[in-house]
């Protein structure tokens, strides 16, 4: 393929998402007949060890909230709650809220209610409007000195993003007592794991790079860096690169990286928005 030139049918979308969103955009972009390009540039692994304190009766009855930011989160607390005799809140006691953001709420199921405690009546399932961290920090409401449980990553080899040093900042303005906890390890995927999107810009065959958080975005750059190369070289070498990113705030930590974002999804609650963006962008093509 002739350099800078945008292949009109099937194109190339490179995602930088961790192995656990991979397979749900990957088929997404299938789907509108794009050629998905997976190159993780972020690696989760979960910490049940650190979960394994809070998830006790004696622990849980100090809290009136949980609050998850991501879906990595939900399948953390779930993997360490399943491997208990019992579930870890007790059926009696004031209402237990628990939080998340759009689609990721679909995993608070009653198989997650079940492992969680034995009366569901007892939990309150609690989903924003707007999928963003602060949206649920609003939607929690006050607080009135009460303790909330934050599940959140680790993150290793990136910078941390703001957003959950931001979040943890609303809660207590909200008059919560958060408690943060590593439920899981964000860690860099490592100084070859912008490879295939190297290698495809080579080719001119790079069309688009989706990214769903801010710490893929820093993972790429530390990789291209490693390959003597920055993200204006791809820009270079594919005049015509489409850059998405998946919600204002990915936006914003792109755009605070130096990476110039050409469109971003609106409906980000799920990655149905961000397949939409890049539809109505290659449309005009």
């Amino acid at each position: 393929m002739q350099r800078g030139v945008m292949s009109l049918h099937n194109p190339t979308v490179a995602f930088t998402t961790p192995p656990n969103y991979a397979a749900r955009l990957s088929n997404l972009l299938s789907l509108s007949a794009y050629t998905p390009l997976w190159c993780p540039t972020l690696l989760i692994q979960p910490l049940p060890s650190t979960l394994a304190p809070f998830l006790s009766p004696h622990s849980l009855h100090r809290f009136s909230a949980i609050a998850f930011t991501s879906r990595t989160a939900i399948q953390a607390f779930l993997q360490a709650a399943t491997s208990l005799s019992h579930p870890p809140l007790p059926p009696e006691g004031p209402t237990f809220t628990l939080g998340a953001l759009g689609k990721d709420a679909d995993l608070i199921d009653a198989q997650f209610l079940s492992a969680f405690c034995n009366n569901s009546n007892r939990l309150s399932v609690l989903v924003p409007p707007t999928a963003t961290p602060s949206a649920l920090a609003a939607a929690l409401g006050d607080g009135c000195g009460r303790r909330v449980l934050c599940p959140v990553p680790r993150v290793i080899g990136v910078n941390e993003p703001p957003v959950v040093p931001g979040f943890l900042e609303e809660l207590q303005r909200g008059r919560w007592v958060p408690v943060r906890v590593d439920a899981y390890e964000t860690r860099w995927a490592g100084p070859g794991c912008a490879e295939g999107i190297v290698r495809a810009s080579e080719e001119g065959g790079l069309d688009a790079v989706v990214f769903t958080s801010t710490a893929e975005v820093e993972g790429l750059l530390q990789s291209l860096k490693e390959f003597g190369l920055g993200f204006a070289d791809l820009r270079r070498r594919c005049p015509r690169l489409v850059v998405a990113a998946h919600g204002p705030v990915t936006a914003a930590g792109a755009q605070r990286l130096g990476v110039e974002v050409d469109v971003v999804s609106s409906r980000f609650g799920s990655f149905d928005g961000v397949i939409d963006v890049l539809n109505v962008t290659f449309s005009r093509f």
